[in-house]
Formats: structure tokens, sequence, C-alpha cells
């Protein structure tokens, strides 16, 4: 890991102190997109999956262990054909009976998982298939499920995914207003 410039290695390189607040800002945001992983704190995580998310899964499931989260594991370990709803509705009333931090669902094009989750009020489940959307999803909709395609992102894209996820935080403001509304219409 590359370590980050102190303020005194910048006034020794001649660096202009009126530039301090925008280097600050940088450094700032270095930290919080490439070091994020390191200051992950253990979640208690749900996961539930169809067979076409098994294998995923069964990826990201070892991976969070290693990293030293706990998961409770709706899903199918089986590749056999089932019914995505069985295993999705579980993960959501983890979510909003306060068993969990946050919930990973997963189904060959996340669709099917998305919508079952989001049936239940307070669930906001979002359907990512890039690091990108999936911190955008936390900034800026406060999502508290991941749905993953599993037949259109690789398994290490689906870890990366999930890490961006559980470390992205909310960042509240105009944000909060208009995840307020998101419920409004139940």
């Amino acid at each position: 890991m590359a370590s980050t410039p102190c303020l005194s290695s910048l006034v020794a390189h001649n660096i202009n102190p009126a530039n301090f607040p925008v280097l600050m800002e940088v450094l700032y945001l270095y930290n919080r997109r490439y070091l994020s992983i390191n200051s992950m704190k253990n979640m208690r995580i749900s996961i539930g999956n169809d067979h076409a998310g098994t294998e995923c899964k069964k990826f990201i499931a070892e991976n969070l262990e290693k990293d030293g989260h706990e998961l409770l594991n709706h899903g199918t370990d089986d590749p056999d054909s089932v019914d995505y709803p069985d295993f999705v509705h579980p993960v959501a009333r983890d979510v909003t009976g306060g068993k969990v931090d946050l919930g990973i669902v997963i189904c060959g094009s996340g669709n099917g998982v998305a919508m079952t989750a989001n049936k239940h009020r307070d669930i906001r489940a979002a359907l990512c298939w890039d690091v990108e959307l999936a911190k955008l999803a936390r900034q800026h909709n406060n999502a508290n499920v991941l749905a993953i395609p599993a037949r259109f992102v690789s398994n290490q894209l689906a870890l990366e995914m999930v890490r961006a996820f559980l470390t992205t935080e909310f960042e509240g403001g105009r944000h909060s207003r208009r995840v307020e509304k998101i419920s409004k219409g139940v």
C-alpha cells in the first residue's frame, strides 16, 4: 500500500501552503476510495441467491468471511432450479428487522431479486453491474440491499461491488430528502 505524504514533506518540497486545502481534499478522496477496504468494519450481512447465483454467492461469502464479516446465508447452495423469492424474502426481513447491517441478493439478471426485495417496506435494493453503481447506490440512495446479476458480472467484479457497497457511506444532505420520498407511495 502506498504511503500518503504528510504536510511537512509537502513544505519540504516547496509546495505552496495556499494549496494545502486542495491537497488535503485530494488526500481525503484518495483515502476514502483506495484505503476504505482496510477500514471496513465487521458487519453482519444477509445473503440470498437462486441457482444462477450459487457460485457467485459462494465466492463472495468465502471472501467476506475472510474479511471478518458474519453472514446469514438464506441462499441455495445447489445448482438445481429454485424460485428466487423464497431466498430473497428472508434477506429483506433480516434487513428491515435490524438483524443485519445490509443485504445481498443474487440471481441471473438481478432483476427478479431486486423486484422481490423492493416489495418490502423500507428496503432499497439496487441492481448494480459495476463498482461505481454500487457506490452511488449507497451514497445517493442509501441502498440497504445490493442486487447482483450473476450471469452478467464475474465473481471478482461482484466481490469488488460488494466491498464498495459495504464501505461506502450514505452522504445524506439533499439525498436524505429524496430517499424519504421513496417510501411515501407505500
